[in-house]
């Protein structure tokens, strides 16, 4: 069973890069492969009861403090315009993409941007573009359930949407053990529907 659509209601799809989706990606998520089948059967209910459908992608600049390389905690991924970046070849694309971390900032949520030295938090666009569509209710899939997709819902949330995480639809990277089951408590407390 997906979740209801309708047409006040936006699937996210978050994330779902060939840097996150792919094995050879800089920071593959175990099952990936799995999510992105699940995420096609949610984007083809979606699209059939008239919901829009929207991707976010990280879009990262070469050098940007997010980057071990430059002293910050994650490897090198989702460089722009590189093969790292794309939306991964198996997932159905019927909607428009929201492209985060351009200036070098986190880019953790699909809303919201946080520059790692500055602090300076900025909207990704993704807020208006719902509010156009008098988006009442988002559905949030994609990578990684303990990273993108928690900061993508929790902001929906603190937003004023209505938002449910559809645990089918998502997978952790884990970084450190429990990390999954630790994002979906801190989602339920902040009052987002995680269901199966």
């Amino acid at each position: 069973m997906g979740a209801a659509y309708d047409e006040r209601t936006a699937l996210v799809v978050v994330d779902v890069q060939n840097d996150f989706a792919d094995p050879a990606g800089a920071l593959s998520v175990p099952g990936a492969d799995r999510v992105i089948e699940v995420v096609n059967e949610e984007i083809a209910l979606a699209t059939a009861a008239g919901a829009a459908v929207v991707y976010t992608q990280d879009w990262h600049p070469p050098h940007t403090p997010h980057f071990h390389t430059h002293g910050g905690p994650w490897p090198v991924h989702c460089v722009r315009d590189t093969w790292g970046a794309e939306l991964h070849p198996s997932l159905t694309v019927v909607g428009q993409s929201v492209r985060k971390g351009r200036g070098g900032e986190d880019g953790y949520s699909g809303f919201t941007m946080r520059h790692p030295t500055t602090g300076h938090e900025g909207s990704t666009g993704l807020h208006e573009l719902l509010q156009g569509r008098d988006i009442a209710h988002v559905v949030v899939t994609g990578l990684a359930l303990d990273y993108c997709v928690k900061e993508t819902a929790l902001d929906a949330v603190a937003l004023g949407y209505r938002c449910t995480v559809l645990r089918k639809a998502t997978a952790p990277v884990e970084v450190n053990p429990g990390d999954g089951a630790a994002a979906e408590a801190a989602m339920v407390a902040a009052g987002v529907a995680v269901t199966d």
